[in-house]
Formats: C-alpha cells, structure tokens, sequence
C-alpha cells in the first residue's frame, strides 16, 4: 500500500505534532500559612490551566526563596504575590521601563520591553496636572493590553485591636505604618505596645536596602526618616524643615532645583548629628552603594525609582542641601524627599564589593546583603532587641525632633519653625506615647487574633483572614477594623521566557481569572477585583474601573467554571495547536 503526498504530510503532521512538548510551567507563590490567599489564587489558575491542557502546577516556597527568585534572579515562569501598592503612579517607571529589567528588587521583575511603554512612563514624569493624568491613563492601557503582569484584587486590611490598652485605631486610615503608630493613644500606664506579625523577616534582617527582605516598610519608616513624607495624600515636609524651588513646572527639560532647609537639633540613634552631609550622601549612594569604586554602579534596588529623579545633591552648609533633579515636574521629584535619609558615617563603610550576586552576574556590594540587625537611623523609635524568628522590640528615641516641636498645647519649641510649617505635624506632636512597640511574630491571621483575644498582645499588625471576623466581633475589648489596602494581588508572567514571551499567551492565561469569583471565594468579599493597578488612585483610566466584568478580559465562564470550548479558542487563537488528547503544544 502507498500513501499519496496528501496522505504523507498529513501522517508527518500528526507525527510532529505527538512529539511536540506540552506547554508545562511552575506557579510560585507562598504557602498557605504564609499567605492562604496567595495560594488559593495560585491553585485556582492552576486548575484552570490544566483545564485548558496546560500542565501547570502550583510551587509554595518560604518568602525569602519566593522573593530572592522573583526580585533577585527572575528564576520564575509566573507567580501569585501581593504587591505593597502606590503612593505615586511614578513607581510603574521602574516597575515597567525596559532599563531596569535586569536589576533586583521590584524593578521590572517581569523583564517587560515595550517601547511605547517606556516613552509613556519617560514623558509622564516631566509632565503635571490633565497632560500627565492622560499619559498616565495611557499606561494603564498599555499594561491591560499587554498584561507584564495581571492584577487580580486589592483586598481589605482586617484588624483586630484591644479597647482597654491603648486607642485611636478608629480614626487611623493604616494603622500598621509609621504615621499610624505615632497616632496610637495610651488609656492605660502600660508602656509597651504589642503587636501581632506573619512576616519574621525584620527580625534577622533590618536593611531598608535588602530587595528580598525588605518588604515590611512600616518598621523601617520608623527607624529611618526622610525629608518628606506622604500625609493626607502629598510629600510634607519631614526631616526638612522647608523647600523652595528655584524652577517652574514650566521648564521640565531643564529639571527643577530644590533647596532644602532643615529643621534644628536632627541626631542619629547613636548620638551623632544628623546634618546635609548626610542627605547628600544618601542620593549618591542610592544610585551607587559602590561609590564608584566597581566598574559599573550598583544602585540600591529598593529606592532607585526615586533614587534617579535626582542629578545631584550638594550640602551647603550643615543644615541646607541643594538638589539638581533630572527633567521631571515638581510633583514628580518631590517622591524622591521620601527615600530614608542614611547615616554617611555607617553606610560609606559598606561600598565594598560582596561575594553575592544577582542575575547576569551583576554584583552586589556589602550594602546590599548586610543584615544591618542593630540599626543606626534617626526615627522616632529605635532597635532595642530581637529573637530570630521569634520578636522585634523597638524603644522610643527621646532626642527625636517629634518629641521637641510641639510642648503641652502645641506649644512652638524653637523659634525658627514657625506654625505654617508644623500644621501637618500636630497629631504626631511629642512622637510616640509609648516607651515600646514590640512585634510578636506568629504563624498564621487565626495566632494573632488569639493573642489579642487573650490580652498578649495589644492589635495586629498584618492583616488576619476573614474567618476570623466573626471571633473578633464577638468578644469583649476587641474591636474590628475594615480598611482599604493600596497593597495589590497580581499574577506576574516572566516575559524572557516561552511562552510567557507572547504577549497573546499571556493574555490568554490572565484572561482565565475569574476574579469577581476570587474576591468571594478567597477573600470572603473582603477585596475589590481591579483591572488597573491604580485600581486605587485618582488617576485610574475611568475604562478600567471594574464594573461586574473585567473591561479589558472577562473570563470566559461563569462562577469560576470555566467554558473549556472558549478557553480553548483563547489559546488557538493565540498561535498555539492542540494534540487529538487535548494538551496544547509549545510552538
């Protein structure tokens, strides 16, 4: 018997096709006891994948592994985490920008290149007011379009705190930050406030520089101050007393120039004075923790977004530091004030080179891998003592400026600040009312709510899961908290690899979240499903808000059932074939 050529190609066809690879991936995310959510979310797209003949499988690892192969080595085919949110849509520059794909930290994890993304994200810095806002709204679209990485909900922070120990939590809006613990107030003598923690990382590791360590910023945020800080929605003066621009808005190209004033009396914890000196050399050492003694930089991962609006920062004299920022707006640069200031006296030690690296073999300087455990900064708290894995304890700085700018009824201490420039200050007058805060690490939301419940500790700090809302409500001198989170779950796909490489692929697997489906399964409701990860922030592209259905990829089911026909079509329709079985092939 003879096959004609017809017959042949359709054989050799079927032939290639048997032994071609099944598309097969990992999902990383955290355990269950790390992040029950996480996971769950992680499984649901798992299950979906499997559905659709893509043999994924869920990866839980501890977060120092999670994070070291996300951030620091981009070891990953995708993955489930929660990213802490934004505080100014500037930070998609380094989230996003092709440049900073290869470095460590929350800087382009997702090896995302597009050109018209980089242009957007290059233009909206030198831009202010309806001209950025649009550019902005560009963004977003870009990103829904092109998914470097899906959002799937910002979830609700829930809390537990004790009535009969200390209070104000109601009228805090992020009770664990740093502008929250200087809210808290004392009802009792007791001097030590206690707080519940899932995250033992700031227990062995205090470096505000560490990419896969450093996730807790409420804790550093009260070691380490800045220049600035985020109050009420805009950068207010900190550490500075005042800042006068020598440039319009007008005149981006240019960059504007910054002469910072600031306050009297500004000490480290260790009794060293605090001067512009110091403010200098933190910006030079953000862009270069190596202090150009290796032949390439190596800026902090942590704060380079910020780090590269500045050109240059020059001390004029002890109390006064001038900064010559890159082309952006005044709006824009001001994010670069809320970097924390560094102590040049201990940092400028660690600029030599470590025996770390990161990916492509780029090195890591001793900045960047030293614990910093007993930390030297000049926040209202400072580290008194730590159990590995177990406690952190942080005591009151008494010589911190807080604690000296207002007396009885606000009460002007010195006599150059003047009221106009301490109003945003008021409510944190005399810094913290108590000696101590002292975080208890726990294993899971259910340990922490017990501890309250049994008076060992006084609120949570990280939020506890919606299954405890009902024990939290029901017991005496423990009150619920419900707050908005700017934190973000998202699904992140690593775009150097196939197939996550083709952005139609990569819609194709954002598209099977159900995400309404998520937010009631997984978060009890506790949760906003979002589109846009300015889902949260005044500039969200009106497009892209959630409105029942993901605007941009609905998911092509009802109830987290997926349609396996049109889930299917999604893929084929991608480029990609299936086997008679069913398994859909690498290309």
């Amino acid at each position: 018997m003879t096959l004609g050529s017809g017959c042949i190609e359709e054989a050799q066809s079927l032939v290639s096709r048997d032994n071609a690879k099944q598309i097969a991936f990992s999902i990383k995310t955290l355990p269950a006891d790390a992040d029950p959510r996480a996971i769950r979310i992680a499984r649901f797209l798992a299950k979906r994948l499997n559905e659709v003949g893509i043999a994924a499988q869920v990866v839980p690892m501890e977060r120092v592994e999670l994070l070291s192969d996300i951030l620091l080595d981009h070891t990953f085919d995708c993955y489930v985490a929660c990213f802490p949110g934004f505080d100014e849509p500037d930070a998609l520059r380094t989230l996003l920008h092709s440049r900073f794909s290869t470095g460590a930290g929350w800087q382009n994890p997702f090896g995302y290149a597009n050109l018209n993304t980089d242009s957007q994200l290059i233009a909206q810095r030198k831009q202010s007011g309806l001209q950025r806002t649009k550019t902005i709204k560009q963004i977003q679209h870009s990103i829904a379009r092109n998914q470097p990485f899906s959002v799937v909900a910002f979830p609700d922070e829930i809390r537990a705190t004790r009535t009969d120990t200390f209070n104000g939590w109601a009228n805090i809006q992020q009770p664990h930050s740093a502008l929250g613990y200087l809210s808290v107030e004392t009802s009792t003598e007791k001097s030590t406030l206690r707080m519940t923690t899932q995250d033992a990382r700031p227990t062995e590791n205090l470096n505000p520089l560490t990419a896969e360590y450093k996730s807790d910023e409420a804790i550093v945020d009260l070691l380490y101050d800045p220049l600035g800080r985020w109050i009420d929605g805009e950068v207010q003066t900190w550490l500075a007393h005042s800042w006068e621009w020598q440039s319009t808005p007008d005149s981006p190209e240019k960059g504007p120039i910054a002469t910072i004033q600031l306050r009297d009396n500004l000490w480290w914890h260790d009794g060293e004075s605090l001067t512009a000196t110091d403010v200098a050399f933190t910006y030079q050492f953000l862009k270069d923790t190596a202090l150009g003694s290796l032949e390439n930089p190596v800026p902090s991962p942590r704060f380079r977004g910020a780090a590269t609006l500045v050109k240059s920062a020059t001390a004029i004299d002890d109390q006064t530091v001038r900064i010559h920022f890159n082309p952006a707006s005044q709006a824009v640069a001001r994010r670069a004030f809320t970097v924390p200031v560094l102590p040049k006296h201990i940092w400028e030690q660690k600029q030599k080179r470590a025996n770390t690296v990161f990916e492509n073999d780029t090195p890591a300087t001793q900045a960047l891998v030293w614990e910093n455990l007993q930390a030297i900064g000049s926040g209202p708290l400072q580290f008194l003592n730590t159990e590995a894995t177990e406690q952190l304890t942080l005591e009151r700085f008494d010589h911190h400026f807080l604690r000296h700018i207002y007396r009885d009824e606000v009460t002007v201490n010195t006599s150059s600040d003047q009221p106009s420039h301490l109003e945003h200050l008021k409510r944190y007058a005399s810094g913290p009312q108590f000696e101590r805060l002292r975080f208890i690490v726990v294993p899971s939301g259910a340990a922490a709510t017990q501890l309250v419940l049994n008076n060992e500790a006084d609120a949570t700090a990280t939020g506890v899961s919606s299954a405890d809302v009902r024990t939290i409500g029901r017991a005496d001198n423990v009150q619920l908290h419900v707050d908005q989170s700017p934190a973000m779950y998202h699904v992140g796909f690593n775009a150097r690899k196939t197939p996550f490489s083709n952005v139609r692929f990569r819609r194709a697997v954002a598209q099977l979240l159900d995400k309404e489906y998520l937010v009631e399964e997984v978060f009890d409701g506790y949760a906003k499903p979002a589109a846009s990860p300015l889902a949260r922030h005044d500039t969200l592209a009106e497009d892209l808000r959630w409105v029942d259905v993901d605007p941009e990829l609905p998911f092509p089911g009802t109830n987290g059932t997926l349609n396996q026909a049109k889930a299917k079509d999604l893929f084929k329709d991608a480029g990609f074939r299936y086997t008679n079985n069913g398994k859909l092939l690498r290309q």
